[in-house]
């Protein structure tokens, strides 16, 4: 039996011997990489695997899903894969479920902008926690999920039975929070969050999470006010501003590549009134290539909005809409790009019925939008004026 123990957590090694054989490899210590690839052979030498350097195993897969999980979100898709072959093995295994599970949690995540996508996440989690019924993280998980498809009451009860054991960890209480700020009880999630700092105070995600939370405090008295907030009110704003700015600044601090967070300092920097900064920030955002392609279309659609709004600039702006919309991933952001431009093109058509590009464009995103008798009729205006107008120059005054 315990000759059987000490095989199976060989094999379980395999993937993270392979990983510093090819580490030290690409490092030139060749005689280190030779070591952990000699680790490897001998547990492959089992009489039925025809593979030197490989074997076909359950746990293996699992641990290769794990792996996978934690190098972002490109490889969630395989990462789910891999706990997918281990559970054809063993489809009672907990572990093998629970990486399922958070795998296609993830992945509903990743995609949760693309149109069309369908979430499949909600049932692999309740075997999970059927498999895992002490696991927290898993049960925060659920809760998060239920929210998501309307059934809040059920998943704050899996929140409660997550914070409720003693063993929770940071990473429970910072979900949590998102799903008390979703709520709306944006003082409890703002409880847990700061509980969470104090035992890993540089943690990117933490500050992140603290920041969204005073943003949504902030516009839940903008709206109790509608918009105009005095006094008390407009000081308390103004401090919550202050609370979020820190806490993103923080964020992208100890990450610079963390797009999400950048996004929102630049919109908190335009809340302050601070359009230098919003600026320096955005021209940040344009020069990264995030691999979400609806987060670049994003950055193309709130800087679009900044130049419509606060700098004034309607030909920057159309020019980044244009920009979210050339990204042709099917996405709630660009379809609301394509609104936003709708809307300032038929601005400017009020203002100049006579206006050429403006014409154009509107047919252009009637194009878009699958109406062709409409982008037909707006082209062929743009086309009859274009006419009128060079012959105008022919002639001459």
């Amino acid at each position: 039996m315990q000759k059987e123990h000490a095989y199976q957590a060989s094999v379980r090694s395999l993937v993270t011997w392979s990983n510093f054989a090819w580490v030290y490899y690409h490092m030139g210590r060749l005689a280190e990489a030779q070591a952990y690839l000699d680790k490897v052979e001998n547990i492959c030498k089992k009489p039925s695997n025809p593979f030197r350097y490989r074997m076909e195993c359950p746990e293996i897969d699992c641990e290769e899903g794990w792996a996978l999980l934690k190098c972002g979100g490109k490889n969630y898709e395989r990462a789910k894969a891999c706990f997918e072959k281990a559970l054809e093995v063993d489809p009672e295994n907990p572990e093998f479920s629970a990486g399922y599970a958070i795998s296609a949690y993830r992945l509903d995540g990743f995609k949760v902008a693309t149109k069309g996508y369908r979430q499949f996440s909600l049932l692999p989690l309740r075997q999970a926690v059927r498999l895992n019924p002490d696991n927290g993280y898993i049960k925060v998980l659920l809760a998060l999920k239920l929210q998501d498809n309307g059934q809040e009451a059920e998943g704050e009860k899996y929140l409660e039975e997550a914070l409720a054991n003693m063993s929770s960890q940071t990473y429970v209480f910072r979900y949590a929070a998102k799903f008390y700020r979703r709520k709306g009880s944006v003082d409890k999630a703002l409880e847990l969050l700061k509980k969470a700092l104090q035992e890993t105070p540089t943690s990117v995600l933490l500050h992140h999470q603290i920041g969204l939370c005073y943003k949504a405090q902030m516009i839940q008295i903008k709206e109790a006010t509608k918009g105009q907030p005095r006094g008390q009110n407009r000081e308390k704003i103004d401090k919550m501003i202050r609370s979020a700015i820190f806490h993103f600044e923080s964020a992208v601090e100890k990450k610079p590549t963390f797009e999400v967070a950048h996004l929102d300092l630049a919109r908190m920097y335009i809340e302050a009134g601070n359009h230098r900064k919003a600026e320096e920030t955005f021209q940040k955002l344009l020069c990264m290539k995030p691999v979400v392609e609806e987060t670049m279309q994003d950055i193309h659609l709130q800087y679009a909005r900044f130049q419509e709004f606060q700098k004034k600039s309607e030909i920057n702006a159309i020019i980044h809409y244009l920009k979210a919309i050339k990204i042709e991933q099917a996405s709630f952001i660009r379809d609301k790009s394509i609104n936003s431009l709708k809307k300032l093109v038929l601005r400017k058509l009020q203002r100049n019925s006579l206006d050429l590009e403006s014409l154009s464009l509107l047919g252009f995103v009637y194009k878009l939008k699958g109406n062709m008798n409409e982008a037909l009729e707006y082209y062929e205006q743009a086309l009859r004026l274009a006419a009128d107008f060079e012959n105008s120059v022919r002639q001459g005054p």
